[in-house]
């Protein structure tokens, strides 16, 4: 725990020297306010994730002075993390870096950890079998694309203050507690290091928004979350592998639905941007009609008030993962569960038929009283 709090402190004081310094340089602010995933009303500095990066890189080198161990394992997979970041961060400043090219950024940083930290996929899970795969052609190519594509899914997510971070966290301490029952303890600690950095950043970003995730954030988090499920579930084999489907499927499944959606029934490029990601849906046709978008106070508040809806479905599959961790069959009915009934709220919300239960009723004004002449 103290792992958790030393990270939070950290980045708390990090990201705020970090707004502060931002007012001196334009160009790490987000200007655009006009694009379709943008529901921000003044221009904020979107280089969180650099908070939080330092925060686990100083959090790291005291591990490795009170644990060695332990403390030179999370400075190794930073290293690795540190391409990805970097993919991202890069484009934060300049914004002119591809999604392509942080992709393969993420790829090279996945490929790195399979050779130094012996994160690999080599095995499957099933009710009543396990498949295994040593051969490196096949778990390379699997492991490579798993890593990159978390990374690139949790990047997608980030679309309102405190999204993408909070499931993050709760992601992160699931793998800490499933680490903690196989007695895992570098997981353990790198998983709350994480978490730390990233609550820490949160202070700052939730709900006033006074700062941004960024790509190179989202990129690190994302990252930190595949190599660290992967490590966890191969080195543990009483961990089911379906444990990390089932714990990362929101944002996975948001990414790969969102291809789907653009490639085979709107005929676009799986990696244009859009403005109909559940979470967009969610803000556009459930918040933003009780709160109304007439001014940056109201937008402000549907901002803040969309986070929760995506918290919630994502604890929807957290909860299961972290209770029922070794139970293959549970987590894959869990898994199959998540799916449908993310598709069914998906259609319900694009029809405007969203459920009762999303509704936020309008606040009706108090009207001023007529005056009564005979009275006066």
């Amino acid at each position: 725990m103290s792992s958790f709090l030393i990270s939070f402190i950290v980045s708390v004081l990090l990201t705020l020297f970090i707004i502060k310094q931002a007012r001196r340089h334009h160009a790490v602010f987000d200007h655009d306010l006009d694009g379709v995933q943008k529901v921000h009303v003044r221009a904020v500095p979107r280089i969180g994730g650099a908070g939080i990066f330092m925060a686990v890189v100083i959090t790291a080198a005291i591990a490795m002075l009170r644990t060695p161990h332990i403390g030179q394992g999370i400075l190794m997979l930073l290293v690795c993390s540190s391409v990805a970041f970097a993919g991202g961060f890069v484009e934060d400043l300049t914004k002119n870096v591809s999604p392509a090219r942080r992709l393969l950024l993420t790829m090279v940083a996945a490929v790195m950890g399979f050779y130094l930290l012996g994160a690999r996929i080599e095995r499957i899970d099933w009710p009543y079998a396990t498949w295994t795969f040593s051969y490196i052609w096949l778990a390379l190519p699997l492991t490579v694309l798993a890593v990159a594509g978390i990374a690139n899914a949790v990047n997608i997510i980030d679309g309102f203050n405190g999204l993408a971070t909070v499931v993050s966290i709760t992601m992160l301490l699931s793998l800490g507690y499933v680490a903690l029952q196989v007695n895992d303890t570098f997981i353990v600690v790198a998983a709350l290091v994480v978490a730390g950095a990233a609550a820490g950043f949160l202070v700052w970003n939730y709900p006033a928004g006074l700062i941004f995730l960024g790509d190179g954030g989202a990129y690190f988090l994302g990252f930190m979350l595949g190599e660290l499920s992967v490590l966890l579930v191969m080195r543990n084999p009483e961990v089911s592998t379906w444990y990390a489907v089932l714990l990362l499927i929101y944002p996975v499944f948001e990414t790969l639905f969102s291809a789907y959606r653009r490639l085979f029934l709107r005929g676009q490029s799986p990696g244009a941007p859009d403005g109909i990601h559940l979470h967009s849906l969610i803000f556009r046709r459930v918040v933003v009609w009780a709160v109304g978008r007439h001014d940056a106070r109201a937008l402000n508040l549907g901002n803040a008030m969309t986070s929760p809806y995506l918290w919630m479905l994502s604890l929807m599959a957290v909860v299961p993962a972290t209770l029922f961790w070794r139970h293959t069959w549970v987590l894959m009915g869990m898994a199959l569960l998540f799916v449908v009934s993310y598709v069914w709220l998906y259609a319900r919300i694009v029809r405007f038929r969203s459920p009762r239960w999303m509704i936020v009723r309008r606040k009706k004004l108090p009207r001023h009283k007529k005056r009564d002449p005979k009275k006066d």
